[in-house]
């Protein structure tokens, strides 16, 4: 038998391909999902897939390759569902247990100190933020801002000051 010398990474012969077969790539997802996007959207990521390797793949396996791949992906699709299907069944025994006064006196502390961290002056607020919430050091937030180490020590120290004064009672 003799081996067709078409090359699928040639863009003619490529849409030739997508042109022959991916009405019967969709409905072959179509059929087994019963989704009409679900079907368009896994026939596309396998003409993607062969795209990526057309160069691994014959012409005439190409719709075989195709609809493996396919196949495939509709069948991993299925499992991560199955996944967060049984994920969603596990009971979730940590869900809020706090009181509704602990709750309402963390929602205070949250809005004052919101309101304290909007009170601190610009340098303050943008040292005192990149330490405590992106978890940068010292040195790093100098390297970002272009000023010394020192420097953001001092508007550190200034900021945490300042914030005591504003948050009483921590």
């Amino acid at each position: 038998m003799e081996q067709s010398s078409k090359s699928v990474c040639d863009q003619p012969v490529f849409t030739e391909l997508f042109e022959t077969h991916a009405e019967a790539v969709r409905n072959l997802i179509y059929y087994k999902c019963g989704d009409r996007d679900q079907a368009e959207d896994v026939m596309q990521e396998a003409f993607i897939k062969l795209w990526d390797h057309c160069k691994k793949v014959l012409f005439d396996k190409a719709k075989g390759f195709l609809c493996t791949v396919a196949n495939n992906l509709f069948l991993n699709q299925v499992a991560r569902k199955k996944v967060r299907l049984e994920y969603s069944k596990i009971p979730r025994s940590n869900k809020n247990v706090e009181s509704p006064d602990f709750v309402m006196e963390e929602k205070e502390f949250m809005d004052k100190l919101q309101r304290a961290i909007g009170e601190l002056p610009d340098g303050q607020r943008e040292v005192f933020l990149l330490n405590r919430i992106d978890k940068k050091t010292y040195k790093e937030i100098a390297e970002m801002l272009e000023i010394s180490v020192k420097a953001v020590e001092k508007r550190m120290h200034n900021a945490l000051k300042k914030m005591r004064v504003l948050i009483k009672n921590i």
